[in-house]
């Protein structure tokens, strides 16, 4: 997959006609239903590229799904969420004769969300883009609520067109999502043991990350590479870290600097310079920023208030 070829689709017109659909009853906004949907062999081998919004709802898909560099499998009632210019790509993994996928994906345009105070809100949506996070598992209950306002979208564009209807449509677009943010976050909390596995492994990564030669080689971590070492992206560890402890991949991380800082001042006769260049501060400057803003002291004002 990673040598996959990359197909761009422009439209959602462009989205039907490749996927064997018939043409889209408005040209920026569809609700299609995933069984209807062709997927070849050859489709697994390349990666898109669309240029709308797409939230799928899709359930017995056998198969692998990748957005970014994350990778996970399909399963029931999973939600995804792609935002446009992200790259992303399927892998369908079934027998033919039994495979029979179902769900809905809805397809919106930005240019369906022009003028509106969505077009600049929907940003604030962690779950577009490669901020993503783990896919969304539903609940029979909370299921048959998206897809009721899908249903209601559907049959928004699908009555006669008149002034309210894009209005009207838009504003079902933003429950949608709202209702998929809540569901998120009861997301978060009912999985808090799967969660505090991952604070654990966090802690102990940067444990030995600061106890190695790492830091003075390489300098501090990055949220990047933290995130990419516990397999998730990094505005998703971000999420789960504030949902778990109130504080940011990068607060966790000066966290554990200031950790290391504090003992070395404390316990030995390090200057404070040879203390910055050993937790990876090309510049003792920075160090003495960070800590003061951390602490309400310099190193030397915490280093005296133990002499």
């Amino acid at each position: 997959m990673e040598n996959a070829a990359i197909h761009r689709i422009k439209s959602i017109s462009e989205f039907h006609k490749l996927r064997g659909l018939p043409r889209p009853e408005h040209p920026l906004v569809s609700l299609v239903n995933y069984s209807d949907i062709e997927h070849t062999a050859e489709h697994n081998e390349i990666s898109w590229i669309q240029d709308f919004y797409t939230i799928g709802l899709k359930r017995d898909v056998c198969g692998k799904f990748r957005y970014g560099q994350q990778e996970y499998d399909f399963d029931e009632g999973l939600m995804s969420f792609i935002g446009p210019g992200q790259v992303f790509s399927i892998q369908i993994i079934s027998n033919e004769q039994t495979y029979n996928p179902s769900g809905w994906l809805l397809l919106v345009h930005p240019d369906f969300l022009w003028g509106s105070p969505l077009a600049k809100a929907i940003k604030k949506y962690d779950f577009f883009g490669y901020a993503v996070n783990e896919s969304l598992f539903l609940s029979e209950k909370e299921e048959d609520a998206i897809v009721e306002i899908m249903q209601n979208i559907k049959q928004e564009y699908h009555n006669n067109i008149d002034k309210f209807s894009q209005r009207i449509m838009i504003s079902q677009i933003e429950l949608l999502l709202n209702f998929s943010e809540r569901f998120y976050n009861r997301q978060f909390i009912t999985r808090q043991i799967t969660n505090h596995q991952v604070l654990e492994k966090l802690e102990n990564w940067l444990e030995d990350y600061f106890q190695s030669d790492q830091v003075t080689l390489r300098g501090l971590p990055t949220v990047q590479e933290v995130s990419k070492e516990l397999h998730m992206s990094a505005n998703y560890l971000t999420t789960l870290l504030k949902s778990l402890t109130g504080q940011s991949t990068k607060e966790h991380i000066h966290r554990k600097l200031l950790e290391k800082a504090k003992v070395k001042l404390s316990t030995s006769s390090l200057s404070v310079s040879e203390i910055a260049y050993g937790l990876g501060f090309e510049h003792p400057q920075s160090f003495n920023k960070l800590f003061k803003a951390k602490t309400q002291m310099t190193p030397l004002e915490f280093r005296r208030s133990f002499s």
